[in-house]
């Protein structure tokens, strides 16, 4: 009950987008999708089947929890990226700020001025 509430809080801070599509396209082939409508609709006759039936209403929550974990990954991934980058750059910055000191350097030894 607890995590229907929260999810129930959670839809009002949803964007319009997350709203209208709030899931990936399935990646299922139109016979596999009736396949798993049809195996949906049976009635379960094992234990474990059976006890399932009561956390359905979790099915969304469950949804879009995978789809935040699967944002974060990519966030991950990005900002280490974005780190490797930046490391890049700074190395590039010292080389260069280092090419301009000896330069300067250069300049004063060789200007009798």
């Amino acid at each position: 009950q607890r995590i229907l509430r929260l999810a129930e809080m959670c839809r009002r801070l949803e964007t319009e987008e997350e709203k209208v599509l709030p899931f990936y396209p399935t990646s299922l082939a139109e016979g596999e999708l009736q396949d798993a409508r049809r195996v949906l609709e049976e009635t379960p006759v094992e234990p474990l089947a059976q006890a399932m039936q009561d956390y359905v209403g979790l099915e969304r929550f469950w949804q879009r929890f995978n789809k935040a974990k699967l944002e974060q990954k990519v966030l991950e991934q990005i900002q280490a990226a974005l780190a490797k980058k930046n490391q890049h750059l700074r190395e590039l910055l010292q080389q260069y700020l280092a090419g301009v000191a000896v330069s300067q350097k250069v300049l004063k030894d060789l200007d009798p001025l």
